[in-house]
């Protein structure tokens, strides 16, 4: 079996955990796939900044003495360079076969993702697919074009919490969907430390409520057909941050049935430090007969100390666990979802599926557009006096 090469465009916090006390989602995952026996080749994680390189091999390094999995790395740019489209020579000289996960901010999805379809790489990109459906549409008929397979790394399709909620809705046990609600909120960090480059290149709606979005949409099987969105600038703007601090959306779904539906989504990003977890959020759904109502922030489990304070983990997401040699193992649904990638590229290269069959089962990009729809037309609204919009395009 031939050793599948593996480029990650980005350095940052969700691939090694830079800037946090933790290690990120991607690097465990893929060590986590060469503990399970996976075909891995060469690792090369390329960013833009040759001092943050440095500060990412350190974590690297960190990581493979806790679980005892080394990875054949490579982190670029390296020294002190700076180059903003090192990427595309390592996409370029890439020993074949390969394929690229792709985490970089969300307004370089669609010329990172451009360029990585044109080298005939297969994708795993972090949400959303694009800001708009334009930019979308042009990836996914480049990639047909191509034949190339690409996927968003929408983990929480692979959270069992969620999949409950799908097998009861789409059994009936909840009868005709009334409407939907959900919380999602993060540290005030996020917008003004870790992403504070980008964060007005975003909102808090598209880089992380999008999550709901798609959630709905693979609970349901429903489509969006108008949006509605407010929002509000307060505390951000005394950091120097032109942001809204928090958005409310509401859409109105249709069911394959004909049947309509309403989803409540309230978002922001200044949490307090002090939460007790990186994200708060909620989701409940009411039907004729019948309602479900999950905390994915509060899990079960509550840990309180004398020097970090109260702090609800979540054990299902992405986390470290000792094994019988003490050394650590990653597990958890952030991380089922990279090794799903991982292997359905080993099939694909087997010739043992192709991208039509896949495509009908994963968060394809033409799946990822129906979320990227909403989020566009709910900044459309939120430009709009908060006025109704009618979603087209999809």
């Amino acid at each position: 079996m031939k050793k599948i090469n593996i480029v990650v465009i980005g350095t940052g916090m969700y691939v090694s955990g830079r800037g946090t006390d933790g290690f990120g989602t991607i690097l465990p995952s893929i060590v986590e796939w060469k503990r399970s026996g996976g075909p891995i080749g060469k690792v090369v994680l390329v960013g833009t900044n040759g001092s943050h390189s440095k500060e990412t091999m350190l974590k690297a390094n960190e990581l493979f003495k806790q679980t005892g999995i080394n990875l054949d790395l490579e982190i670029l740019p390296k020294n002190n360079d700076q180059d903003c489209e090192a990427y595309k020579l390592v996409i370029k000289n890439i020993s074949r076969p390969a394929c690229v996960i792709i985490v970089t901010p969300d307004h370089l999805h669609y010329p990172v993702a451009k360029e990585c379809i044109n080298a005939g790489l297969n994708i795993l990109m972090v949400k959303p697919l694009t800001p708009t459906i334009k930019e979308g549409k042009k990836l996914i008929q480049l990639a047909r074009k191509k034949n190339v397979y690409g996927v968003i790394e929408f983990h929480k399709r692979w959270d069992n919490a969620n999949l409950i909620i799908k097998d009861a809705v789409r059994s009936k046990d909840l009868g005709e969907l009334l409407y939907l609600w959900v919380e999602y909120s993060q540290r005030k960090s996020i917008p003004t430390e870790i992403f504070r480059a980008w964060t007005e290149k975003t909102s808090i709606l598209q880089y992380l409520g999008v999550h709901y979005i798609d959630l709905v949409h693979f609970i349901t099987g429903a489509m969006p057909i108008r949006v509605m969105s407010t929002g509000q600038k307060c505390w951000l703007l005394t950091k120097g941050l032109d942001a809204y601090d928090a958005i409310q959306c509401m859409i109105e779904w249709k069911a394959p049935n004909g049947a309509k539906f309403n989803q409540t989504l309230l978002t922001n990003w200044i949490d307090p430090e002090t939460s007790s977890a990186m994200s708060d959020q909620k989701i409940k759904i009411v039907g004729t007969t019948g309602r479900i109502e999950s905390d994915q922030k509060e899990r079960g489990i509550c840990i309180n100390l004398d020097d970090k304070g109260v702090e609800h983990p979540n054990p299902y997401y992405c986390k470290s666990y000792k094994n019988s040699d003490e050394k650590i193992e990653w597990k958890g649904y952030g991380v089922d979802s990279v090794l799903t990638f991982l292997n359905d590229i080993v099939d694909l290269n087997n010739q043992l599926i192709s991208v039509k069959e896949l495509e009908k089962k994963r968060p394809s990009f033409t799946e990822a557009l129906v979320s990227t729809a909403v989020i566009e037309y709910a900044h459309k609204s939120l430009n709009n006096n908060s006025d109704w919009q009618l979603i087209k395009g999809l």
